[in-house]
Protein backbone atom coordinates (compact mmCIF):
# COMPACT_ATOMS: atom_id res chain seq x y z
CA UNK A 1 0.00 0.00 0.00
CA UNK A 2 1.17 3.55 -0.69
CA UNK A 3 1.40 6.29 1.93
CA UNK A 4 -1.87 7.94 0.95
CA UNK A 5 -3.88 4.71 1.35
CA UNK A 6 -2.20 3.94 4.67
CA UNK A 7 -2.97 7.43 6.01
CA UNK A 8 -6.65 6.94 5.17
CA UNK A 9 -6.56 3.59 6.96
CA UNK A 10 -4.89 5.26 9.96
CA UNK A 11 -7.53 8.01 10.06
CA UNK A 12 -10.29 5.40 10.14
CA UNK A 13 -8.39 3.62 12.93
CA UNK A 14 -8.22 6.68 15.19
CA UNK A 15 -11.87 7.47 14.53
CA UNK A 16 -13.24 3.97 15.13
CA UNK A 17 -10.81 2.02 17.33
CA UNK A 18 -9.40 5.00 19.22
CA UNK A 19 -12.72 6.85 19.45
CA UNK A 20 -11.21 10.22 18.56
CA UNK A 21 -13.47 13.08 17.55
CA UNK A 22 -14.10 14.04 13.93
CA UNK A 23 -12.24 17.29 14.62
CA UNK A 24 -9.16 15.32 15.71
CA UNK A 25 -9.40 13.21 12.55
CA UNK A 26 -9.71 16.38 10.47
CA UNK A 27 -6.59 17.87 12.09
CA UNK A 28 -4.56 14.69 11.58
CA UNK A 29 -5.69 14.51 7.96
CA UNK A 30 -4.48 18.08 7.41
CA UNK A 31 -1.08 17.53 9.06
CA UNK A 32 -0.41 14.17 7.41
CA UNK A 33 -1.67 15.44 4.06
CA UNK A 34 1.01 18.11 4.15
CA UNK A 35 3.67 15.48 4.91
CA UNK A 36 2.53 13.17 2.08
CA UNK A 37 2.59 16.05 -0.39
CA UNK A 38 6.12 16.97 0.75
CA UNK A 39 7.32 13.34 0.53
CA UNK A 40 5.77 12.97 -2.94
CA UNK A 41 7.79 15.99 -4.14
CA UNK A 42 10.88 13.81 -3.57
CA UNK A 43 9.27 10.79 -5.25
CA UNK A 44 8.67 9.03 -1.90
CA UNK A 45 5.37 7.15 -1.85
CA UNK A 46 6.05 4.01 0.26
CA UNK A 47 6.39 3.68 4.07
CA UNK A 48 9.87 2.23 3.61
CA UNK A 49 10.90 5.49 1.90
CA UNK A 50 10.53 7.42 5.15
CA UNK A 51 13.94 7.91 6.76
CA UNK A 52 15.57 10.40 9.09
CA UNK A 53 16.90 12.51 6.24
CA UNK A 54 13.36 12.97 4.86
CA UNK A 55 12.12 13.92 8.33
CA UNK A 56 14.99 16.40 8.70
CA UNK A 57 14.14 18.03 5.36
CA UNK A 58 10.44 18.11 6.28
CA UNK A 59 11.17 19.87 9.55
CA UNK A 60 13.26 22.46 7.72
CA UNK A 61 10.35 22.93 5.32
CA UNK A 62 7.88 23.47 8.18
CA UNK A 63 10.24 25.89 9.93
CA UNK A 64 10.72 27.98 6.77
CA UNK A 65 7.13 27.75 5.52
CA UNK A 66 5.26 31.05 5.21
CA UNK A 67 1.56 31.54 4.61
CA UNK A 68 0.87 32.90 1.11
CA UNK A 69 -1.73 35.37 2.36
CA UNK A 70 -0.21 36.65 5.61
CA UNK A 71 3.48 35.90 5.10
CA UNK A 72 3.53 34.50 8.64
CA UNK A 73 5.58 31.38 9.52
CA UNK A 74 4.13 28.31 11.20
CA UNK A 75 4.34 28.65 14.98
CA UNK A 76 6.60 26.19 16.82
CA UNK A 77 3.64 24.65 18.62
CA UNK A 78 1.87 24.06 15.28
CA UNK A 79 5.03 22.56 13.81
CA UNK A 80 5.02 20.13 16.72
CA UNK A 81 1.38 19.23 15.99
CA UNK A 82 2.55 18.13 12.53
CA UNK A 83 5.25 15.97 14.10
CA UNK A 84 2.89 14.51 16.72
CA UNK A 85 0.53 13.41 13.93
CA UNK A 86 3.44 11.91 11.98
CA UNK A 87 4.68 10.00 15.04
CA UNK A 88 1.20 8.62 15.69
CA UNK A 89 1.08 7.45 12.06
CA UNK A 90 4.50 5.77 12.33
CA UNK A 91 3.41 4.00 15.53
CA UNK A 92 0.34 2.73 13.69
CA UNK A 93 2.53 1.37 10.86
CA UNK A 94 4.64 -0.51 13.41
CA UNK A 95 1.47 -1.90 15.02
CA UNK A 96 0.25 -3.39 11.73
CA UNK A 97 3.75 -4.70 10.90
CA UNK A 98 4.56 -2.35 8.05
CA UNK A 99 8.23 -1.47 7.87
CA UNK A 100 9.04 2.23 8.21
CA UNK A 101 11.02 4.64 10.39
CA UNK A 102 10.55 4.10 14.13
CA UNK A 103 8.41 6.80 15.77
CA UNK A 104 10.91 6.95 18.66
CA UNK A 105 13.50 8.38 16.26
CA UNK A 106 11.33 11.43 15.57
CA UNK A 107 11.68 13.97 18.37
CA UNK A 108 9.56 17.03 19.07
CA UNK A 109 11.17 20.44 18.85
CA UNK A 110 11.76 22.41 22.02
CA UNK A 111 9.24 25.22 22.47
CA UNK A 112 9.43 28.55 24.20
CA UNK A 113 7.28 28.81 27.32
CA UNK A 114 3.73 29.86 26.57
CA UNK A 115 2.73 33.33 27.64
CA UNK A 116 -0.68 33.32 29.30
CA UNK A 117 -2.98 36.30 28.80
CA UNK A 118 -5.62 36.82 31.48
CA UNK A 119 -7.89 39.60 32.69
CA UNK A 120 -7.40 41.58 35.86
CA UNK A 121 -10.37 41.74 38.21
CA UNK A 122 -11.04 45.32 37.11
CA UNK A 123 -11.03 44.31 33.41
CA UNK A 124 -13.19 41.30 34.15
CA UNK A 125 -15.77 43.44 35.98
CA UNK A 126 -15.98 45.79 32.98
CA UNK A 127 -16.38 42.90 30.55
CA UNK A 128 -19.11 41.14 32.54
CA UNK A 129 -21.32 44.25 32.67
CA UNK A 130 -20.76 45.18 29.01
CA UNK A 131 -23.90 43.40 27.67
CA UNK A 132 -26.14 45.31 30.09
CA UNK A 133 -24.63 48.59 28.88
CA UNK A 134 -24.46 48.00 25.14
CA UNK A 135 -27.09 45.39 24.14
CA UNK A 136 -30.67 46.70 23.78
CA UNK A 137 -32.30 43.38 22.88
CA UNK A 138 -33.31 41.89 26.25
CA UNK A 139 -33.01 38.20 25.35
CA UNK A 140 -29.70 38.67 23.57
CA UNK A 141 -28.38 40.68 26.52
CA UNK A 142 -29.42 37.89 28.89
CA UNK A 143 -27.81 35.27 26.65
CA UNK A 144 -24.54 37.18 26.31
CA UNK A 145 -24.35 37.83 30.05
CA UNK A 146 -24.92 34.11 30.67
CA UNK A 147 -22.16 33.21 28.19
CA UNK A 148 -19.58 35.53 29.76
CA UNK A 149 -20.39 34.47 33.32
CA UNK A 150 -20.41 30.77 32.38
CA UNK A 151 -17.03 31.02 30.65
CA UNK A 152 -15.42 32.65 33.67
CA UNK A 153 -17.21 30.49 36.24
CA UNK A 154 -16.38 27.13 34.64
CA UNK A 155 -13.24 27.60 32.53
CA UNK A 156 -14.97 25.84 29.62
CA UNK A 157 -13.36 25.67 26.20
CA UNK A 158 -15.48 27.52 23.64
CA UNK A 159 -16.38 24.25 21.86
CA UNK A 160 -17.54 22.79 25.19
CA UNK A 161 -19.70 25.86 25.77
CA UNK A 162 -21.37 25.75 22.36
CA UNK A 163 -22.00 21.99 22.67
CA UNK A 164 -23.95 22.44 25.93
CA UNK A 165 -27.54 21.19 25.92
CA UNK A 166 -30.28 22.35 28.27
CA UNK A 167 -30.95 18.90 29.68
CA UNK A 168 -27.38 18.45 30.91
CA UNK A 169 -27.23 21.64 33.02
CA UNK A 170 -28.40 21.19 36.61
CA UNK A 171 -29.31 24.72 37.66
CA UNK A 172 -30.45 23.63 41.11
CA UNK A 173 -27.08 22.12 42.00
CA UNK A 174 -25.15 24.59 39.86
CA UNK A 175 -23.10 21.94 38.12
CA UNK A 176 -22.93 19.79 35.01
CA UNK A 177 -20.66 17.37 33.18
CA UNK A 178 -18.91 18.13 29.89
CA UNK A 179 -17.07 15.92 27.42
CA UNK A 180 -13.75 17.60 26.69
CA UNK A 181 -10.67 16.77 24.67
CA UNK A 182 -10.07 13.07 24.13
CA UNK A 183 -13.74 12.47 25.05
CA UNK A 184 -12.84 12.82 28.74
CA UNK A 185 -15.79 13.72 30.97
CA UNK A 186 -15.36 16.18 33.85
CA UNK A 187 -17.63 17.97 36.30
CA UNK A 188 -17.77 21.78 36.23
CA UNK A 189 -19.38 24.20 38.66
CA UNK A 190 -21.32 27.43 38.29
CA UNK A 191 -20.93 30.42 40.59
CA UNK A 192 -24.16 31.74 42.11
CA UNK A 193 -24.09 34.71 39.73
CA UNK A 194 -23.50 32.51 36.66
CA UNK A 195 -26.28 30.19 37.80
CA UNK A 196 -28.74 33.08 38.09
CA UNK A 197 -27.77 34.52 34.69
CA UNK A 198 -28.23 31.12 33.03
CA UNK A 199 -31.52 30.45 34.78
CA UNK A 200 -33.07 33.78 33.78
CA UNK A 201 -31.92 33.38 30.17
CA UNK A 202 -33.21 29.81 29.81
CA UNK A 203 -36.54 30.63 31.48
CA UNK A 204 -37.03 33.54 29.06
CA UNK A 205 -36.55 31.26 26.04
CA UNK A 206 -39.76 30.26 24.24
CA UNK A 207 -38.24 27.88 21.70
CA UNK A 208 -37.70 24.13 21.98
CA UNK A 209 -34.11 23.96 20.71
CA UNK A 210 -31.97 21.68 22.85
CA UNK A 211 -28.82 23.84 22.83
CA UNK A 212 -28.24 26.22 25.73
CA UNK A 213 -26.83 28.97 23.51
CA UNK A 214 -28.54 29.63 20.18
CA UNK A 215 -28.48 32.35 17.48
CA UNK A 216 -31.15 35.00 18.02
CA UNK A 217 -32.85 36.23 14.90
CA UNK A 218 -33.48 39.91 14.20
CA UNK A 219 -36.63 39.94 12.07
CA UNK A 220 -35.96 39.84 8.34
CA UNK A 221 -32.41 41.08 8.69
CA UNK A 222 -29.93 38.28 9.29
CA UNK A 223 -27.23 38.74 11.89
CA UNK A 224 -23.72 37.32 11.35
CA UNK A 225 -24.77 34.40 13.55
CA UNK A 226 -27.75 33.65 11.29
CA UNK A 227 -25.70 33.88 8.09
CA UNK A 228 -23.22 31.40 9.54
CA UNK A 229 -26.11 29.10 10.48
CA UNK A 230 -27.62 29.34 6.98
CA UNK A 231 -24.40 28.03 5.44
CA UNK A 232 -24.68 24.72 7.30
CA UNK A 233 -25.83 21.58 5.45
CA UNK A 234 -29.56 20.91 5.80
CA UNK A 235 -28.85 17.84 7.95
CA UNK A 236 -27.19 20.08 10.56
CA UNK A 237 -29.74 22.90 10.62
CA UNK A 238 -32.06 21.05 13.00
CA UNK A 239 -29.44 21.36 15.72
CA UNK A 240 -29.58 25.13 16.13
CA UNK A 241 -26.75 26.42 18.31
CA UNK A 242 -24.18 29.20 18.39
CA UNK A 243 -20.88 28.38 16.72
CA UNK A 244 -17.51 28.84 18.48
CA UNK A 245 -16.69 31.57 15.96
CA UNK A 246 -19.84 33.51 16.90
CA UNK A 247 -18.90 33.33 20.60
CA UNK A 248 -15.36 34.47 19.82
CA UNK A 249 -16.68 37.49 17.93
CA UNK A 250 -19.11 38.30 20.72
CA UNK A 251 -16.44 38.17 23.46
CA UNK A 252 -14.06 40.30 21.38
CA UNK A 253 -16.80 42.88 20.69
CA UNK A 254 -17.72 43.33 24.35
CA UNK A 255 -14.05 43.54 25.35
CA UNK A 256 -13.53 46.42 22.94
CA UNK A 257 -16.71 48.14 24.11
CA UNK A 258 -15.46 47.74 27.69
CA UNK A 259 -12.26 49.57 26.77
CA UNK A 260 -9.98 46.55 27.19
CA UNK A 261 -6.94 47.08 24.96
CA UNK A 262 -5.56 43.52 24.93
CA UNK A 263 -7.01 40.84 22.69
CA UNK A 264 -9.72 38.94 24.57
CA UNK A 265 -11.03 35.54 23.45
CA UNK A 266 -13.06 32.79 25.14
CA UNK A 267 -9.71 31.16 25.95
CA UNK A 268 -8.67 34.34 27.76
CA UNK A 269 -11.65 33.71 30.02
CA UNK A 270 -10.39 30.15 30.59
CA UNK A 271 -6.95 31.52 31.50
CA UNK A 272 -8.60 34.04 33.82
CA UNK A 273 -10.58 31.24 35.51
CA UNK A 274 -7.40 29.23 36.22
CA UNK A 275 -5.45 32.30 37.30
CA UNK A 276 -8.20 33.39 39.69
CA UNK A 277 -8.27 29.94 41.32
CA UNK A 278 -4.50 29.88 41.86
CA UNK A 279 -4.35 33.45 43.14
CA UNK A 280 -6.98 32.53 45.73
CA UNK A 281 -5.04 29.53 46.99
CA UNK A 282 -6.23 26.55 44.88
CA UNK A 283 -3.65 23.80 44.40
CA UNK A 284 -2.46 23.13 40.86
CA UNK A 285 -3.73 19.51 40.83
CA UNK A 286 -7.29 20.70 41.51
CA UNK A 287 -6.96 23.32 38.77
CA UNK A 288 -5.72 20.60 36.42
CA UNK A 289 -8.84 18.55 37.11
CA UNK A 290 -11.21 21.50 36.67
CA UNK A 291 -9.59 22.48 33.36
CA UNK A 292 -9.66 18.90 32.08
CA UNK A 293 -5.91 18.73 31.39
CA UNK A 294 -4.62 15.19 30.99
CA UNK A 295 -1.11 16.27 32.02
CA UNK A 296 -0.01 18.49 34.90
CA UNK A 297 2.62 19.92 32.52
CA UNK A 298 -0.12 21.68 30.57
CA UNK A 299 -1.51 23.27 33.74
CA UNK A 300 1.95 24.48 34.76
CA UNK A 301 1.74 27.31 32.21
CA UNK A 302 -0.13 29.09 35.02
CA UNK A 303 2.80 28.98 37.43
CA UNK A 304 3.51 32.61 36.48
CA UNK A 305 0.83 33.36 39.09
CA UNK A 306 2.36 31.36 41.91
CA UNK A 307 5.82 32.61 40.95
CA UNK A 308 4.60 36.19 41.36
CA UNK A 309 3.09 35.31 44.73
CA UNK A 310 6.40 33.80 45.85
CA UNK A 311 8.18 36.96 44.77
CA UNK A 312 5.81 39.07 46.88
CA UNK A 313 6.27 36.75 49.89
CA UNK A 314 10.05 36.99 49.49
CA UNK A 315 9.88 40.78 49.30
CA UNK A 316 7.60 41.01 52.36
CA UNK A 317 9.35 38.61 54.67
CA UNK A 318 12.98 38.47 53.55
CA UNK A 319 13.78 42.18 53.44
CA UNK A 320 16.36 43.28 55.97
CA UNK A 321 14.83 45.18 58.84
CA UNK A 322 16.71 48.30 59.89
Amino acid sequence: MNLNDLVQQFLEHIEIEKGRSLKTRENYEHYLGRFIKFAASFGFEKPSDIDQDLIHQYRLYLNRFKDKNTGQPIMKVTQNYHIIALRAFLKYLAKIDIKSLSAEKVELAKQEGREVSFLTMEELDRLLVAPSLYEKNNLKRMRDEAILHTLFSTGLRVSELTNLNRDQVDLERGEFSVRGKGSKIRLVFLSNEAKEKLKKYIERRKDKHKAVFIPLYKGKKQSEEDVEESKKPLSQKRDIRLTPRSVQRMVSRYAKLAGIVKEVTPHTMRHSFATDLLMNGADIRSVQTMLGHSSITTTQIYTHVTNQQLKEVHRAFHSRKK
